[in-house]
């Protein structure tokens, strides 16, 4: 595809002629049409200095603007260029959230004079600029957009990514160009269409070609051939039925078929013949109706609409150019008496000039092209008619079906009836073809005219191709010049259609090449070749079907073009990445939350919305991503990949700064974390090669590929024996690291000696469970060197955690289990002052320890006290973070999510979803809903004495085996109470505990509302309900009627009590020998 630039491209104009159109108001034509992608409102030239206009940016970024502002619009808008406003980047509830990011927004003038004052300055001798001056820079520049201070010190720090605090002009450059190249393949991903190839064929009979393909409501297909034949396909291709409709009757003569098209409403098919006939047949058995012959011209091109209540339209284009209109009202009725005309060839006919004059009937012949008819469609929604031809200065004509629609012109055409007689009703009205009046019509005068067209009327743009090989996009506003062209294919175009449900424009040309272009960029996005998609033969007919999203094409073979499409995702299941989570961090520099995906896939999101940034893929190659980490000043990210290499990014922009590689055998990256010891920053990383690789930051160091330090001594000698899983840091100098065989070692790092060793008990006999894959430090407690307390937390096999102490003496205080079906830990985050520590399991349970006192006086016998716990996610939690000024907790698992919760367990919501959030507006929050997996998971089931009773074996009700284990699948865990008087019945009391579970999850505000909850479907052998397992007393005696029972003759609560009749027991009884649950029925 190529661009034709035009002139005040950048201000967000486009040029037209001042051709007449029908689609008025008239008065807009003219008017400056908005850019679709425009980054700014379009404003006059600012006035400035006389230098101002010799001083040009560098031309690479020039382009780099003019490509982000040429997206044009295709509808025309009354207001002023000025009044137009940029769509905010964030939607929040907050204004500080409104407003969008400055480099989004900066124009090529405004762009002009940033340099100008770069310049002025650099006169000066200050090339680098600090963070104040570049703030009053960009002030001056753009004013009218009355960006706060914050924004544009995000900007400067986005710059400025080594955080030396100054920037200079070429570093401006740099990041801008490196913004909109991220924006473009960032679209182009988006845009990204895909044919599946080969297509599915369904081989046709030797014969006449294809002439057109009709899609019907049931989604039946029907095509027709020159001669007659009409097959019917089901979707799948297979044959329905097939009939030729002119037979082989001797009287007939021969006949061709010109096109077909159907009324659904009548159950009719409209076929044009080479005869100059319209003939109408019976859509159910094929049969024949009726016709109108006597037409002026052969049919060529046939439509039919129905516009009101028995009412409708059918129009065609003939050989001589003309629009023949047919109004006809009272439909049902008129079929009816053209259905009892006599019969010329066994069809009953009527002729054209008869059936013009009946009062039903109104008929209308414009003269509008030059040449014959190449397609005519009637647009209700315009109220007109598009007809196309091969001639090129009547190429398109979008026109009104009746009459003239200005006063002057219908005053003159009443006087030319006066004289000529009745319009519309005598004979003579058939004479010669009317001609338009010019404000009847739009023309659109294209070199060597139009063979196919499209209309969308939700994207108001017309799409138009021919045998120059070139498809244009036009506003049916504006007939003077295209908005857009499409430049790629190599033979005359034959098909186009525009979808709007997927953005696309779809192209067919003469040598069977197909080509997908997005309407966003009106870039092609796909092509596929005769050869690749297997279409063989001359193109004879195409239609796209938007139900199944394919390219239907008819050659020698009917063939389907699927459009590839991704996976539906299931109802209400947001996903932040297409594959498993394998980490997440905060950013508070820019208040952002980058995740990874095991894709290799990058992505930064909004913190305070939830809505996405930006994104990068292929951050390793194809080896994907298992671990990230900040620097200290949060404007670089580091990544550690299965490739064995730490990658360095300035990841606002999405360019990588170096790679960092420790050896050549390429042993994957576990973990890394960035550090800074006496001054000196550097970035430790650990994994399959069992050694500690160090990698110093230095800013004046520009080489590309960094190697490690040389590794300490105490690290070669008595190191990890095992692959090292997991790195933790405790500034000023301590670093724990752990291995697969469960041995964990603190380092100092200042001296590069190994401070100690621990090893939890049992983990040489656990295997892989034994492996030690988290760790956390208490930080008030290690620099304070607390030679009595625990200073540290890993897990450890069979979902246990550890508290060690690590000073005077290290080893185990304390350890426990927090989940009840030990469900190993894989995640560990400790609030800032360690006061709580929040555990989560490989199940994607949270549970919350009070630890402010745990493990500080000694060994702890007991676990510590859980404060809440709630369900996450649905598979393993990979990543915790409590974002401390905001009471925040970050989570990423393996279900493919990053979600927020509250420190207490409140959802906010998950990263990717439709509707953004406002962090500090908990009404925007998703609370009390949970995410919609969790919430259908079978784990999540809350537990009941009545399902857990053992009635069937191999079957367990909200209980799982697991290692000889029996682990309840709850929820939610509720504190302890003080055990209420048990009632009579374990059914009674099985409900107690029901709603008790309840209201403490309700106060916890975990309940979901009654309309969201799910409508579970049960499997089909049920366990018994709890009316089946109600327990009946029989009743001694009854008290005489008005008399108040005496209940004291039963020892028991009103409650427990129930009343029946001789009758209902043995009515009980019976259904008790009848029903498959009869064990389970109590004695009555």
């Amino acid at each position: 595809m190529s661009w034709r630039q035009r002139s005040c491209s950048a201000l967000g104009r486009l040029e037209t002629s001042q051709d007449n159109s029908i689609l008025k108001p008239a008065a807009i034509l003219g008017e400056p049409v908005m850019l679709r992608a425009q980054t700014s409102p379009t404003r006059p030239q600012p006035s400035g200095e006389p230098g101002l206009q010799s001083v040009q940016p560098p031309a690479w970024l020039l382009r780099a603007c003019l490509t982000g502002e040429r997206m044009r619009s295709h509808s025309v808008s009354t207001q002023e260029p000025t009044l137009r406003k940029t769509p905010p980047h964030h939607a929040d509830l907050t204004q500080s959230l409104r407003a969008g990011k400055v480099e989004h927004q900066v124009t090529l003038d405004e762009l002009q004079q940033v340099h100008a004052l770069f310049q002025e300055h650099g006169k000066k001798g200050r090339h680098l600029l600090d963070m104040e001056t570049f703030k009053c820079i960009m002030k001056q520049s753009m004013r009218s957009h009355g960006h706060s201070t914050g924004q544009i010190e995000q900007l400067f720090m986005k710059i400025d990514y080594e955080a030396v605090g100054r920037i200079q002009w070429d570093g401006f450059c740099t990041y801008l160009q490196l913004e909109y190249s991220e924006q473009a393949k960032a679209a182009a991903r988006r845009a990204e269409a895909v044919l599946l190839l080969p297509a599915t064929q369904k081989r046709l009979s030797y014969g006449r070609p294809v002439l057109r393909i009709l899609s019907m409501p049931d989604d039946t297909l029907i095509t027709i051939r020159e001669d007659g034949a009409i097959y019917f396909w089901s979707p799948q291709l297979k044959l329905k039925r097939k009939k030729p409709i002119f037979g082989k009757s001797p009287r007939r003569k021969s006949q061709w078929v010109t096109d077909i098209a159907s009324m659904p409403q009548y159950n009719k098919l409209i076929v044009g013949t080479g005869s100059r006939e319209l003939q109408l047949y019976e859509l159910s058995n094929l049969e024949p109706y009726c016709q109108v012959g006597g037409l002026e011209a052969v049919p060529l091109k046939l439509d039919y609409c129905s516009v009101e209540h028995d009412k409708c339209l059918i129009l065609y284009g003939d050989d001589q150019g003309c629009v023949n209109i047919l109004v006809l009202a009272s439909v049902g009725e008129l079929l009816r008496t053209w259905k009892k005309m006599p019969k010329v060839e066994d069809m009953p006919s009527i002729a054209l000039r008869s059936a013009a004059a009946s009062p039903n009937t109104e008929y209308s012949r414009w003269k509008v092209h030059g040449d014959c008819v190449t397609q005519l469609n009637y647009y209700d929604s315009m109220k007109a008619v598009i007809s196309s031809s091969n001639h090129g200065p009547t190429a398109l004509v979008i026109g009104f079906t009746m009459g003239a629609t200005n006063v002057k012109e219908k005053l003159k055409e009443t006087r030319n009836v006066g004289k000529t007689g009745r319009m519309g009703r005598s004979p003579a009205s058939l004479a010669p073809p009317q001609r338009r009046a010019a404000c009847d019509h739009t023309v659109f005068r294209i070199h060597k005219g139009v063979k196919t067209f499209s209309f969308c009327r939700r994207q108001n743009l017309l799409v138009t191709g021919g045998v120059d090989r070139i498809i244009r996009v036009w506003n049916p506003y504006l007939p003077g010049k295209p908005t857009g062209t499409l430049r790629g294919h190599t033979a005359p175009v034959v098909y186009v259609h525009v979808s709007s449900e997927e953005n696309k424009v779809f192209s067919m040309s003469a040598d069977n090449s197909v080509k997908i272009w997005d309407l966003e960029t009106h870039g092609c996005c796909f092509t596929a070749s005769s050869k690749a998609s297997g279409l063989k033969g001359e193109l004879a007919a195409c239609l796209y079907l938007a139900g199944p999203r394919a390219l239907c094409v008819a050659t020698d073979a009917l063939a389907f073009l699927h459009l590839k499409v991704g996976s539906d995702p299931e109802p209400h299941l947001v996903r932040s990445h297409q594959e498993p989570v394998v980490c997440c961090r905060y950013n508070p520099a820019f208040r952002h939350v980058v995740s990874c995906c095991e894709a290799s896939v990058v992505k930064v999101w909004d913190f305070e919305t939830g809505r996405q940034v930006s994104e990068f893929i292929g951050t390793h190659g194809n080896a994907g991503v298992t671990c990230l980490t900040f620097d200290s000043s949060g404007r670089r990210l580091v990544t550690g990949g299965r490739d064995g290499c730490l990658k360095i990014w300035s990841y606002n922009s999405g360019h990588c700064l170096h790679t960092l590689r420790h050896d050549e055998n390429r042993s994957e990256v576990c973990d890394c974390t960035y550090m800074e010891v006496n001054q000196n920053r550097c970035v430790i990383a650990v994994g399959w090669d069992r050694r500690i690789n160090v990698y110093f930051d230095i800013p004046c160091d520009f080489h590309h590929f960094w190697t490690p330090q040389p590794r300490w001594q105490d690290d070669l000698n008595h190191g990890h024996k095992e692959d090292i899983l997991c790195v933790a840091q405790c500034p000023p100098f301590l670093l724990a690291t752990s291995s697969y065989d469960g041995e964990i070692i603190v380092w100092n790092v200042i001296s590069g000696h190994m401070h100690c060793k621990l090893n939890p008990p049992g983990s040489m006999d656990e295997g892989p469970d034994g492996s030690v894959s988290r760790l956390a430090f208490l930080k008030t407690r290690a620099t304070k060197l607390d030679s009595a307390g625990a200073s540290l937390i890993s897990n450890g096999p069979g979902g246990s955690v550890a508290f060690w102490k690590l000073f005077s003496g290290a080893g185990l205080l304390a350890n426990f289990t927090p989940s009840r079906g030990k469900a190993p830990v894989s995640s560990i985050a400790v609030t800032a002052e360690d006061t709580l520590a929040y555990l989560a399991d490989q199940q994607g349970f949270v549970h919350v320890c009070d630890i402010r006192e745990y493990g500080l006086r000694g060994p702890e016998l007991q676990a510590p006290n859980t404060v809440t716990s709630w369900r996450a996610h649905v598979s393993m939690v990979t990543s915790l973070e409590l974002i401390e000024g905001d009471s925040i907790l970050l989570s990423s698992s393996l279900d493919s999510s990053v979600c927020l919760w509250s420190k207490d367990g409140a959802y906010i919501g998950t990263f990717g979803q439709t509707h953004p959030w406002d962090v500090f507006t908990p009404a925007s929050w998703s609370h009390p809903r949970v995410p919609f997996e969790v919430l259908t998971d079978p784990q999540s089931m809350p537990t009941h004495l009545v399902l857990e009773a053992d009635v069937a074996a191999g079957c367990s009700g909200g209980r799982q085996e697991q290692g000889g284990v029996m682990e309840e699948k709850v929820l939610f865990e509720t504190e302890k109470t003080p055990p209420l008087p048990s009632l009579e019945g374990p059914v009674v009391e099985a409900e107690l505990r029901e709603d008790k579970s309840r209201w403490s999850a309700f106060c916890r505000g975990r309940l979901l509302p009654a309309r969201r909850r799910p409508h579970w479907k049960m499997p089909e052998l049920k366990w018994p309900s709890i009316y089946q397992g109600l327990q009946c007393h029989e009743v001694a005696c009854v008290s005489a009627p008005g008399e108040k029972p005496d209940l004291s003759i039963l020892g028991a609560d009103a409650f427990t009590i129930g009343f029946h009749s001789q009758e209902r027991e043995a009515e009980l009884l019976g259904r008790k020998e009848r029903s498959p649950w009869s064990s389970f029925w109590p004695e009555c």
